[in-house]
């Protein structure tokens, strides 16, 4: 091999060697960026879960606070019908003062403002949480999206390395964007994109 063969072999393996580092540090960007989506994405998915167990406990309770507030009824309606066939006046009072202690009841299992446990607060409460969980759901898959996107790059950008071939690093850098938009939307605009999984 003649000098200048040596020379201009050299200066190739130089170049190359100027690529990889490139490269190199792409995968650490794509790495970095992957952690991070990871991270929000595992951060959404437990806020979702939380939340639908919220719902799914209000929309219980709201459930038996409606039974009872169902049974109270009934009872003062059935008390009704034995006020008209009471005729003892002092046999009436007690009747009347017990359906009207039944219809306050009735009323307070239906509205609550002070506790926030008439089942009208309880409804509202379960829908607050059921819109968390589905804020949390669509954050969740940006990040998941955006996370394969990075993982994508990563291998394409690894895969450079080995064959040489530069488009592949291209490709992982515009799956770098990619991601960086999923997370960026997942993180503030959730529900722009329509994302179902």
């Amino acid at each position: 091999m003649s000098a200048h063969e040596s020379m201009e072999h050299a200066e190739h393996a130089e170049h190359a060697s100027g690529e990889n580092k490139k490269i190199a540090l792409l995968i650490a960007v794509l790495a970095l960026f992957l952690a991070i989506s990871e991270t929000l994405g595992k951060g959404a998915q437990t806020e979702a879960i939380s939340k639908n167990v919220e719902a799914a406990n209000l929309w219980a309770f709201f459930q038996a606070k409606s039974i009872r507030r169902t049974v109270v009824q009934t009872a003062a309606e059935q008390g009704k019908l034995t006020l008209g066939t009471a005729s003892d006046d002092a046999n009436k009072a007690t009747i009347q003062k017990q359906i009207e202690d039944w219809q306050k009841t009735a009323a307070r299992y239906r509205s609550e403002p002070e506790t926030g446990e008439g089942t009208e607060q309880l409804a509202e409460k379960a829908k607050h949480a059921e819109h968390e969980r589905d804020e949390a759901t669509a954050k969740y898959h940006h990040f998941e999206l955006a996370s394969a996107a990075f993982q994508i790059g990563i291998v394409l950008a690894s895969a450079t390395i080995i064959t040489g071939m530069l488009a592949l690093a291209y490709v992982g850098g515009i799956l770098t964007l990619a991601g960086i938009v999923m997370t960026a939307l997942g993180m503030w605009w959730p529900h722009l994109l329509h994302l179902h999984g």
